[in-house]
């Protein structure tokens, strides 16, 4: 593939997904009003419960079998790293830049958790019909990359509502606090006793180890662990038991299947979750255009993060995992999934999030729109560069 047929492949979903932020955008706009704050509040639970969940279950019943998931068990643990590595960066963000309290959870999100399911969906699939692919005739290319991609963003999906979700909750509950600590003055003393999102010793005499198990046993503490069986945590758990488990995958899966009008119907309404997410990103980008106290260097930083840092600390994991035998070399499609997923943007869930919660949700749309328009130049490069690694 030539340089000028991978930008077309890199950027084209990139640019899909900024123009129907603008449709979002234009439709919350004070003379439409068809996206104002009430609307977007409810059609962020109609995603949160039904459409994505939807998504997700179909896409993994009909694409992830037991045998398939044998081969990609390194995915799984990929991802992880993803997340780790990022919230490390992210915290990291926070304690250089001090911004406000009900950005702290928004920051290390965006950094630990990238776009796993939608634009590996859409990217890879495309290239496999471009000419010149490495992976092989386009049809075979095809339908694994539609596997690998629906695998990918199960997993993501499960790390997000269980780790993100809580991150951001807490932040969001903090500056709750802090608001109920201004209203009754009697109950600011306690406020002012209210440990910090991740509330790592201060003293300096205390070792690092010590303040990683303080960061660890408060957060488990703090953390609403109902959220790991969030609905898309759950759509996760059945699509892989459907798909996985040959007596219901005959049952559901399949034109001559007696039940495959639910995962068909299922299918259909999953369609509509990236759309309806991406708009809403628009939506709420008007409110982050009025204004926001977000820092320029904390965007540089989640930038900086998302594009250079991981997917540079990606090539020598995934390498590393190539060299000692945990993937196989000669399934160049899998080893080119593993590697882009440390260069995807910001998951768009996080938007989701912040909108659930009332907290931030300006600020993430600021994040989004310069994340997502850098993206266009950031995956096509890593992408050349990825494609070069696995041939």
């Amino acid at each position: 593939m030539g340089f000028v047929d991978l930008l077309v492949v890199a950027s084209i979903p990139v640019a899909k997904v900024l123009l129907v932020a603008i449709v979002g955008l234009f439709l919350a706009l004070e003379r439409i009003d068809l996206l104002g704050e009430n609307a977007r509040h409810h059609l962020n639970k109609i995603v949160f419960y039904v459409l994505s969940p939807s998504l997700i279950v179909a896409n993994l019943a009909k694409t992830v079998t037991f045998q398939s998931f044998l081969t990609l068990w390194f995915m799984p643990i990929n991802i992880l790293i993803t997340f780790l590595i990022g919230a490390i960066l992210g915290w990291m963000l926070v304690k250089v830049t001090r911004p406000p309290k009900h950005l702290k959870g928004l920051i290390i999100g965006a950094c630990s958790a990238g776009n796993m399911g939608n634009l590996p969906i859409i990217l890879v699939p495309a290239m496999c019909k471009e000419k010149g692919s490495p992976f092989g005739a386009t049809d075979v290319c095809e339908t694994y990359a539609l596997s690998y991609a629906s695998l990918s963003m199960a997993i993501g999906a499960v790390y997000l509502w269980s780790f993100v979700y809580n991150v951001v909750r807490i932040s969001a509950e903090e500056v709750a606090r802090d608001k109920e600590a201004i209203n009754y003055s009697s109950i600011n003393i306690e406020e002012s006793n209210q440990e910090p999102l991740l509330p790592c010793s201060e003293d300096h005499l205390v070792s690092l180890p010590v303040k990683i198990h303080q960061c660890i046993r408060t957060f488990l503490e703090k953390a609403n662990l109902k959220a790991v069986f969030a609905p898309s945590t759950i759509a996760a758990i059945l699509g892989f038991t459907i798909g996985m488990i040959p007596p219901i995958q005959k049952l559901m899966i399949g034109n001559d299947a007696p039940l495959h009008v639910v995962t068909d119907s299922a299918f259909i309404i999953g369609e509509a979750a990236i759309p309806a997410r991406t708009i809403i990103l628009g939506a709420n980008l008007l409110k982050g255009l009025k204004g926001t106290s977000i820092q320029l260097r904390v965007i540089l930083g989640i930038v900086v993060t998302r594009y250079v840092i991981l997917p540079l600390l990606g090539i020598f994991i995934v390498k590393g995992a190539l060299l000692v035998g945990l993937v196989p070399s000669e399934d160049k499609l899998f080893v080119f999934i593993l590697l882009i997923q440390y260069a995807m943007p910001p998951a768009m869930n996080i938007g989701t999030m912040t909108q659930l919660f009332g907290s931030g949700q300006s600020e993430c749309s600021v994040i989004m729109l310069w994340a997502y328009s850098l993206a266009i130049v950031a995956l096509t490069l890593w992408s050349i560069f990825f494609l070069w690694i696995v041939t």
